[in-house]
C-alpha cells in the first residue's frame, strides 16, 4: 500500500510500496503539481517501474516549464535503482 500526501509546506510525502496497483493513487497527486516540489522518500519501501514511470511523467511535464521534482531521502537501495537506470540524471537526489 501507498500513502502520497502533500504536507503543509507543499511538499509530497510518500510511504509504503508503489508499485502498479497504487499508480493511480500517485498520479492524482502528481498531476496536480505545476512547480518545483521535493519528495521526501524517507519512507518509500519499494518503487517499481510503473512507479518510476510516474515520476519520470510529471518531472517531463514540469521540466516543459523550467520546473522539477526533487527527490529527497531515498533509501540506499533506491538509490541505487536509480543510479543504474541513469535517472539520476533527470532529478535532482538530495
Amino acid at each position: 500500500m501507498l500513502t502520497v500526501q502533500i504536507d503543509k509546506t507543499g511538499q509530497i510525502i510518500m510511504e509504503g510500496r508503489f508499485d502498479a496497483s497504487q499508480e493511480a493513487v500517485a498520479s492524482a497527486v502528481f498531476t496536480q503539481i505545476n512547480q518545483t516540489t521535493s519528495v521526501d522518500c524517507s519512507k518509500l519501501e519499494y518503487i517499481s517501474s510503473a512507479g518510476i514511470g510516474v515520476l519520470i511523467a510529471a518531472q517531463k511535464r514540469l521540466m516543459q516549464t523550467k520546473q522539477e521534482l526533487r527527490l529527497k531521502n531515498l533509501s540506499p537501495h533506491i538509490a541505487e535503482i536509480f543510479k543504474y537506470a541513469g535517472l539520476d540524471t533527470i532529478f535532482s537526489i538530495e
